[in-house]
């Protein structure tokens, strides 16, 4: 289609086109809820079936950040949109609610219907771990505001809970056993740092292998590795009322994420060495020079999720997450202590 606006760098054949390819991903996220089909100006999702006595609705958004860069640079487009999707489904899982949905905003330079199909394809994947309907979205081409292959991706998920259902601070007692959940690698924070100490700093390439990391193929191949979803594994434990607190790991590590769920008067006290320290976060602590306290404050260590269980429920809690094929670790305690959040020991 040759009219004005193509003139101006935008080809709405080609939108037409993504949009086509991305439908067939859309509908594997579908949940009888859904009341809308995609394409629609806005989406509608039914809460008749929800049998709460006072519903409430938790709403997180977020993007990708910086990790989009490797994932241009590497043109591998499919898998990105999965962490975009656990971003914002493991905060709402943070505070005890199931995803319902999710939308996703993709702003491209041009619509390349192939590699627009592949982001979509990643958010609906991670839709599906997730049991979220992907509803709808939006895809723009702006062509002054992005160039080559460049996109921003960002979503928002919508969960829903009974209000005395939902994580209160107020539930975490001295005494309850700080559990760990294993992450996938970095997941989606301190991006900027990994491409400063690995391609400024050092000249590795994204396609050959690094020594301190021997199980991954190439370095590429291990920094893009998703950002693990816990939806599934951790929402029935949450619904038998089985967890008292929930921190996910995300920017800001250990020491920012974990006091999160603490109410004031108690301390997360974390025991280093009980759990697996994944050989990536090693190898940035090597090739930055970054000392331990400061890596704990800017990444995950190899823990996604921390969650604060009584120690009464923790041998069950733990063979739970071990059938849903989580690997758990116990990693401390709370503790009374007015004076600390967090100590790591």
């Amino acid at each position: 289609m040759d009219n004005a606006y193509s003139q101006a760098g935008v080809d709405v054949t080609a939108g037409y086109e993504a949009v086509r390819r991305m439908s067939k991903h859309v509908e594997k996220t579908r949940r009888p809820e859904v009341l809308s089909d995609l394409g629609g100006f806005g989406a509608a999702f039914s809460l008749k079936a929800f049998d709460y006595q006072d519903p409430v609705l938790v709403s997180g958004t977020d993007g990708v950040g910086t990790k989009l860069l490797l994932a241009i640079q590497s043109q591998v487009y499919d898998q990105i949109g999965i962490d975009c999707v656990a971003m914002c489904v493991n905060d709402i899982l943070a505070q005890g609610a199931e995803p319902l949905y999710f939308l996703d905003y993709l702003a491209v330079a041009k619509n390349d219907p192939a590699i627009i199909e592949a982001i979509v394809k990643g958010v609906c994947t991670g839709c599906q771990e997730a049991g979220a309907a992907l509803i709808g979205g939006e895809t723009a081409e702006m062509p002054d505001m992005y160039t080559g292959n460049d996109f921003d991706l960002a979503g928002f998920a919508v969960g829903i809970a009974d209000r005395q259902a939902l994580i209160q601070k107020k539930a975490v007692k001295a005494g309850d056993i700080l559990v760990g959940l294993a992450s996938s690698g970095l997941h989606s924070n301190g991006y900027s740092l990994v491409r400063k100490v690995f391609f400024k700093d050092h000249d590795f390439a994204l396609d050959e292998p690094l020594d301190l990391v021997p199980e991954a193929a190439s370095l590429g191949e291990e920094l893009l590795k998703p950002t693990r979803i816990y939806v599934a594994s951790l929402l029935p434990l949450l619904q038998a009322g089985k967890i008292h607190g929930l921190a996910h790991i995300t920017g800001g590590g250990f020491i920012e994420n974990i006091p999160r769920m603490l109410p004031e008067g108690l301390c997360a006290q974390i025991d280093r060495g009980t759990w697996p320290v994944l050989a990536i976060f090693k190898a940035l602590a090597h090739y930055g020079q970054i000392p331990e306290e400061d890596v704990y404050e800017i990444f995950n260590m190899g823990i996604g999720m921390v969650a604060a269980v009584a120690a009464d429920d923790l041998e069950l809690v733990l063979a739970d997450l071990e059938a849903a094929g989580e690997a758990a670790y116990v990693i401390g305690r709370v503790v009374e202590d007015s004076d600390h959040k967090i100590q790591i020991r």
